[in-house]
This record gives structure tokens, sequence and C-alpha cells, in this order.
């Protein structure tokens, strides 16, 4: 069996930037990816993707990207299973990101030199500051 999926889209938002509870930093995106059949209209339908990439390039990808930014992902799909606060289950289907390539240069998105830390990451809601992953359920 193979789960394997390829995208190129454009961030909705910024990414944003976490560590797990053992210090592993995780960035997690949405990309607005175009389907490639056109509608009667001659539209294109377009999939919002919840994404996730650890380390270095999910470092990489809030230092060097914005809402807008143009990239290409390579990863898996993987289902999440959760209860919510008032008891329901739900389910959620998000990519989780092997590699990222960026396709526009730089100098459209981030200056070089700018510095991104944890504490410049909004935690504006408190649980979301970590996320409570064991190391041995991460993709790599």
């Amino acid at each position: 069996m193979v789960n394997r999926v390829v995208f190129v889209g454009r961030l909705t938002r910024d990414p944003e930037l976490r560590k797990t509870a053992t210090g592993i930093s995780v960035a997690s995106f949405t990309l607005a990816v175009d389907n490639t059949r056109k509608n009667p209209d001659g539209t294109r339908d377009t999939c919002f993707l919840n994404c996730s990439v650890f380390r270095e390039q999910g470092e990489n990808l809030v230092k060097y990207c914005r809402k807008g930014s143009l990239i290409g992902v390579d990863g898996s799909l993987n289902q999440r299973n959760f209860v919510r606060q008032d008891g329901t289950k739900g389910s959620v289907i998000e990519v989780s990101v092997d590699s990222v390539t960026f396709l526009e240069p730089k100098s459209t998105t981030v200056k070089a030199d700018e510095e991104v830390s944890f504490d410049d990451v909004p935690s504006d809601n408190k649980n979301l500051d970590t996320i409570d992953i064991p190391d041995d359920d991460l993709p790599f």
C-alpha cells in the first residue's frame, strides 16, 4: 500500500510555529490547491488542506513564507480522530509533510536577515502552545 501525496498551492495564512512537549518544532498551515478540472462555467474548485511539517523544515517555512506564498509539499495523508468539548466524535484528514519546496524567490516573501523566534509565535489559543505527540508517533 502507498500513502503519498504531492501538492502545489498557496498559503492561506501565515504558518504557525509551535513545539511539541519534547521540544520538537512543528509548523501548521493551510494550503489552497486549485483542482485541474474546470467547472462548466470555467472556474476551478479549490481544496483547502491542513498541513503540518516538523523540525527545521517547519522553522524555515515560518521564517521565509507568508500568506500567499507559493510552495510545493510532498508527504502523506493522516486521519486524526478526536472528541469535541460537547462529547461528540470528530475526524479530520491532514497532510503530514515530509518536504517543502519554496517556489518563489525569497525576495517576494521575507527578508533573508529577518529572525523568527518562538517568542514571536502568537498563542491566542492556550491549547495550541504545545502539542502532546509522543516522538514514536512522528512520521519520520
